[in-house]
C-alpha cells in the first residue's frame, strides 16, 4: 500500500510536467488549467493570509477604480436604453424630490450650503457631490440608480420600488440641484422652516409624545407645512382636518410598508404608536382653509373646466351603475352621511394628488388599510378622463370643519 502511494505521488508531478512541455493542443490546454489552476490556489492564499485591504481608508488600486466606474457605467447605460422620460419641470415634482433629498440625500451627498457629513467622506467610494457630479447624467440613468441603488457603494435602492412616480420627482428635483443657491435650496427643502429652528407655535395637541413635541411636528412640517396644507402645489396632501383614524391608520400602514412611499416609510417606522396618535389627532384638529385647490399645470386647465366638475360631481353622487362603479360619497363624503371613520374625506383635497391616487390604486402600486382593495377594484374601470373629472370635482368641493381636539 505504500509503495502503490509513493508510486502515485511520483507518477502525478510527472505526468504533470510532460503536459506542460510538450507539444500539441492537449498540452496547450493542459497548460491553461495549469496556469489557472495556480491563480486559484494563489487567490485562495491570498484570501486565506488575510492580505487583500478591504480597509475603508485604503483606497482602490487606480486600475481597480477605473475598472468598477466603467463597469457601472456601461451597466447603466445598457439598462437604461430607450427608457421614456416623463417631464420633469413640474414645480410640485421639483419640490416632492426636494423633502425627501433634505433628510434621505444630503447626509451623504450634500447640498447648496451643507457639506457632506464627515462619515460619508470615510466611505469608500466616497460618495459623490450631487451638486456638482449629477451633471454627469442623463435622466434616465439617474432614475435607474435611485430606484435600484449600487451594490458595493452603500447607494441604497428606493424603499418602494412600486412608486417609481417618487423616482421621477428625485430624477427632477436632481436635474434642479446644480441651479440652485443655498437660500433657494432651503426653501425647496425646508418651505418656511429651517434645519435649525423649530416652526409651529405651542404643540398643545402632541403632549404624549414621547420626544420634544416640535422636533416630530418640525420633520412633518417641512412637506405638509406647518398648517397642515401641503405647502400650496399638489405635491403633498392637505393633513388639516382630515380624520384622525384614517392618519392613523395610514401611519401604520407606512410604517408596516403596507402603503408604499420611499419617502413615508421611513419616516413613519420611525415613530411610537404615542407619537402616530399625536400626530393624527393634531392634523385633525388643524383647518383646512386657506388656500385654494392649487394643482401643477398639467391639471390646471380641467380644475377650471365646469364640465368635468360636474361630469365629476355625477360619478361622486351616482356612480357608474352599468360599470358597477359606486357612488364616491359614501365612502369619502363631502355629505352627512355615516362613513366608516378610516375612509378619508377627500373635498378640497389637491387634484393632482387625487388623480395619483387613484392611478396608483388602478396599477396596484398603492396599499393602506385593509379596506385598499375596495378602491383596486374601483379605480380598475376608471378612464383617465373621469380620473380627472373626479379630481377636479373633489379639488373644488368645500372641505368639512375641522373636528374636535
Amino acid at each position: 500500500m505504500i509503495r502503490l502511494l509513493l508510486g502515485a505521488l511520483a507518477y502525478w508531478p510527472r505526468r504533470a510536467w510532460r503536459c506542460l512541455t510538450e507539444d500539441g493542443w492537449k498540452a496547450a490546454v493542459c497548460r491553461v488549467l495549469g496556469i489557472a489552476v495556480a491563480f486559484g490556489i494563489g487567490g485562495l492564499l491570498f484570501i486565506a493570509l488575510g492580505l487583500p485591504s478591504i480597509a475603508a481608508n485604503q483606497p482602490h488600486w487606480p486600475v481597480t477604480r477605473v475598472f468598477l466606474e466603467m463597469v457601472m457605467t456601461h451597466t447603466v447605460r445598457m439598462r437604461t436604453l430607450g427608457k421614456n422620460v416623463p417631464p420633469l419641470d413640474e414645480p410640485a415634482l421639483v419640490l416632492k424630490g426636494a423633502g425627501h433629498y433634505a433628510t434621505g440625500c444630503a447626509p451623504c451627498h450634500g447640498a447648496p450650503g451643507q457639506p457632506r457629513s464627515l462619515i460619508a467622506r470615510q466611505m469608500l467610494p466616497t460618495p459623490p457631490l450631487l451638486e456638482k457630479d449629477v451633471q454627469n447624467l442623463d435622466p434616465a440613468a439617474m432614475f435607474w440608480i435611485v430606484k435600484h441603488g449600487l451594490k458595493y457603494t452603500a447607494m441604497p435602492a428606493w424603499p418602494a420600488p412600486k412608486r417609481e412616480d417618487e423616482v421621477w420627482a428625485m430624477v427632477a428635483f436632481l436635474k434642479q440641484l446644480p441651479e440652485l443657491d443655498p437660500v433657494e435650496y432651503r426653501r425647496l427643502a425646508y418651505g418656511d422652516a429651517t434645519p435649525e429652528a423649530g416652526i409651529g407655535r405651542d404643540g398643545a395637541f402632541l403632549s404624549t409624545l414621547a420626544m420634544p413635541p416640535q422636533t416630530t411636528l418640525d420633520n412633518c412640517a417641512r412637506c405638509h407645512g406647518d398648517d397642515g396644507l401641503g405647502r400650496g402645489t399638489g405635491a403633498f396632501p392637505k393633513l388639516a382636518g382630515q380624520r384622525e383614524a384614517y392618519l392613523y391608520a395610514s401611519l401604520q400602514a407606512f410604517a408596516r410598508g403596507e402603503r408604499h412611499s420611499g419617502v413615508m416609510q421611513p419616516i413613519a417606522a420611525g415613530l411610537s404608536d404615542a407619537q402616530m396618535r399625536a400626530l393624527a389627532r393634531h392634523y385633525a384638529s388643524l383647518a383646512n382653509t386657506g388656500i385654494g385647490p392649487v394643482v401643477g399645470a398639467a391639471k390646471l386647465r380641467t380644475v377650471a373646466d365646469p364640465a368635468a366638475i360636474a361630469r365629476g360631481r355625477t360619478i361622486a353622487t351616482d356612480g357608474i351603475g352599468e360599470r358597477r362603479i359606486p357612488a364616491c360619497r359614501h365612502c369619502h363624503g363631502p355629505g352627512a352621511v355615516a362613513r366608516n371613520s378610516v375612509y378619508p374625506d377627500l373635498a378640497g383635497q389637491y387634484a393632482d394628488y387625487l388623480a395619483l391616487q387613484l392611478e396608483l390604486f388602478q396599477q396596484g402600486h398603492r396599499g393602506g388599510t385593509a379596506y385598499a382593495p375596495i378602491m383596486h377594484i374601483t379605480a380598475a374601470t376608471l378612464s383617465a378622463d373621469e380620473i380627472d373629472a373626479l379630481a377636479a370635482y373633489y379639488a373644488s368641493a368645500p372641505s368639512q370643519p375641522p373636528a374636535a381636539p
